[in-house]
């Protein structure tokens, strides 16, 4: 008799945490559900394949400049890009092939050309700015807050060369990887949780934004390992058979993905919102600036 009472009292301790999972379990699949709704509706591929051309043709140079001008040791956006994918020596010597050398990127850099990488870049953040706002469903901002696009710009490049550098100092000491990940995975959370408050004019909560950004760190983290079974060894055997243009392929492959869940991070961080009922805060004053 004691036994079958136990037994109730063990089965009812165990129900909020059972309800905390299902909870949980249920909120993950609305969100997924959403996710799929919401990324039909506003082209989630075509914009992650924008994103990947614009940030190879634009932001790639900038950051090959940036790095051959910088004092460090590091290899920069190479170094970057090979880490995102996975790769091997041999799949690292096919990348570095895509850049010139330090020295020919300096000496044939102008000011002006420069100059126009910086501008055309900010079409870049322009996009990423459109696609936050349709993910919000809020009004386009205005010609004047183009500085947030700038400024977007700046903090984009910053985080992409220090994930870069973190792997440099005390490379064969222990504090080395705690580096590579605070640089990485959190300055990474940090990054897009500020760039969608940046974009978006503050007309979002800082809160309602964490979600997000955690999301896509998460989607980041999922990327690289699936780069690492299929990118690697595929850009290795496509700059083999096509070379040049077989890496191409693959490193532009792989940047969808990165639009993928930059996008697809902050449309799950949404649909997070919306179920637990975190609340979509909007600023009324930012707002009001921004009109």
């Amino acid at each position: 008799m004691n036994s079958a009472r136990d037994a109730v009292r063990h089965r009812a301790a165990g129900l909020p945490g059972r309800h905390l999972v299902v909870s949980v379990w249920h909120g993950l699949r609305a969100g997924a559900a959403e996710l799929w709704h919401r990324g039909h509706e506003i082209e989630l591929l075509q914009r992650s394949m924008a994103f990947a051309a614009l940030y190879f043709v634009t932001l790639v140079p900038l950051l090959v400049v940036i790095a051959a001008a910088a004092p460090t040791r590091g290899d920069g956006i190479t170094g970057w890009i090979t880490d995102g994918l996975g790769l091997t020596s041999r799949g690292t010597q096919a990348v570095s092939a895509l850049f010139a050398s330090q020295h020919e990127v300096l000496s044939t850099t102008t000011g002006f050309g420069l100059a126009a990488l910086a501008f055309f870049g900010l079409s870049l953040m322009a996009s990423m700015q459109t696609a936050y706002e349709r993910i919000w469903e809020l009004p386009r901002g205005r010609w004047h807050t183009v500085w947030r696009q700038a400024v977007g710009l700046a903090g984009l490049i910053g985080y992409v060369v220090i994930a870069a550098w973190s792997g440099e100092p005390w490379s064969s000491s222990f504090a080395q990887p705690t580096l590579r990940i605070a640089a990485t995975v959190l300055g990474g959370a940090l990054l897009f949780w500020w760039l969608q408050r940046l974009l978006l004019g503050g007309r979002v909560a800082w809160l309602t934004l964490l979600p997000g950004a955690l999301s896509t760190m998460a989607a980041l983290a999922g990327l690289r390992f699936f780069s690492r079974l299929v990118f690697a060894p595929l850009l290795v055997s496509n700059a083999v058979s096509y070379g040049t243009v077989g890496t191409v392929l693959v490193v532009q492959s792989w940047l969808i993905g990165v639009g993928f869940t930059v996008y697809g991070g902050a449309l799950f961080g949404r649909a997070l919102n919306s179920h637990f009922g975190w609340g979509e805060q909007i600023d009324d004053e930012q707002a009001d600036t921004e009109s």
